[in-house]
């Protein structure tokens, strides 16, 4: 028979996660995105696994249309003892790992792509809504904003 681990301290952070939040995006320009500007963010962070992921779709809009979607999945991995990212979305590059730590309230993630790094950024200190920020590096040293975004919770 298979033994079914205990959530820890680290699972339960994950849920700061979970839930429905909408928020406004600032897109800086950059070869994903020669033209930057504001797009609407909507995420559904949900438990799975019983309680050992969350699952996230995001969808982002601009001007009343999705142009961009993803999927990822969250966990904590005690073996890595880290927090992982599994990420697929619709412009259809590879599935992307990232991992990082919590440090307080502010869960940092950092990944390798055939482009260079990228770190996200989540803040959950504020009531309700957090905020995130995506930047990439070319070279891991010099970082470089990309996408920073406030998102209020709606459920």
């Amino acid at each position: 028979m298979i033994q079914v681990p205990e959530l820890t301290e680290a699972h339960e952070k994950l849920k700061a996660l979970v839930g429905t939040w909408r928020g406004t995006e600032t897109i800086r320009p950059s070869p994903f995105d020669p033209k930057g500007g504001a797009a609407l963010g909507i995420v559904s962070n949900r438990l799975a696994l019983d309680g050992f992921a969350v699952i996230q779709d995001y969808e982002q809009q601009r001007d009343g249309r999705t142009n961009f979607r993803g999927h990822g999945i969250f966990r904590w991995d005690s073996n890595k003892n880290a927090y992982l990212l599994h990420w697929l979305d619709s412009v259809g590059g590879p599935l992307s790992d990232m991992r990082g730590s919590f440090n307080g309230n502010i869960l940092q993630l950092v990944g390798q792509s055939p482009t260079g790094q990228s770190r996200a950024t989540f803040d959950f200190s504020g009531q309700r809504r957090y905020t995130y920020r995506m930047e990439v590096s070319p070279d891991g040293q010099q970082w470089f904003s990309f996408i920073e975004a406030d998102y209020s919770r709606t459920d």
